[in-house]
């Protein structure tokens, strides 16, 4: 089963304004856009499950020309709070590499 770093050339994750993160998913080409980029397993579950986001608070969108998919959560504390370890959430994805995708 292939993992999202097997099948993406690059993964990203940043601020998008200081109360969501978001995610971008760059394939390799567009035949692993096609066959993985409607993953469920990149679904609202994955995120609740590895950042604690609210599943009704995830966006995703694709961008077929680039062979991209974004995807957005609001934060659970605003940017810079008390407990932030990571403030520009810029290593973050690196939880996404090893999801396996069906």
């Amino acid at each position: 089963m292939a993992t999202v770093g097997d099948v993406c050339r690059h993964v990203r994750s940043k601020n998008a304004g200081p109360y969501w993160v978001t995610f971008d998913l760059f394939f390799d080409g567009a035949e692993n856009f096609a066959k993985y980029s409607q993953s469920p397993a990149l679904g609202p579950d994955l995120l609740h499950r590895l950042f604690g986001a609210d599943p009704a608070q995830v966006k995703r969108f694709s961008v077929p020309s680039l062979n991209v998919v974004k995807i957005s959560y609001a934060r659970t504390t605003p940017q810079g709070g008390e407990v932030e370890r990571d403030m520009h959430r810029g290593q973050q994805f690196v939880r996404l590499l090893d999801v396996q995708l069906d």
